[in-house]
């Protein structure tokens, strides 16, 4: 199986634009670790409510911003076939520290820490400069790819 690029990595998330919290991955250990970055569009629709007069990114889209990182270190390790529907399905552990207005520029990091048939556990964190708003341990799992 042939090395992602970057580029082809992005791509391969499935989620519509208005809901893609990774725009720009930085660094990619295909299969092992990533790290990438968001910048908070003042125009998000979920910051209308969230809250008024005070716009915040809420802490569970940072989780899920992780859990996308995750899906596409673990969809681009080169050993092993993607799985398909790849979807997050339990959160570990998380904490939230902190949170980001619009137009902050957020770097999203994490770790594939464990693998087992089509389960990924994950481990990451979402920073603002040096500052940590989350850390959270999550799972993934697909189905098995065809045969």
């Amino acid at each position: 199986m042939e090395e992602p690029s970057i580029l082809s990595a992005l791509a391969a998330l499935p989620h519509g634009p208005e809901f893609r919290f990774v725009e720009k991955l930085s660094e990619l250990q295909p299969g092992k670790r990533g790290v990438a970055e968001y910048q908070l569009n003042p125009k998000a629709e979920f910051l209308r409510g969230h809250f008024p007069g005070n716009p915040i990114m809420p802490g569970v889209l940072m989780i899920e911003a992780v859990a996308q990182l995750a899906g596409i270190i673990a969809q681009s390790d080169p050993a092993i076939e993607p799985l398909k529907n790849l979807r997050l399905t339990a959160i570990r552990a998380a904490k939230i520290f902190g949170s980001a207005a619009p137009g902050q520029r957020l770097t999203i990091e994490a770790d594939i820490i464990a693998r087992l048939g089509n389960l990924v556990q994950a481990r990451g964190t979402v920073t603002l400069a040096d500052h940590k708003l989350v850390e959270t341990e999550l799972v993934l799992s697909g189905d098995p790819p065809e045969k």
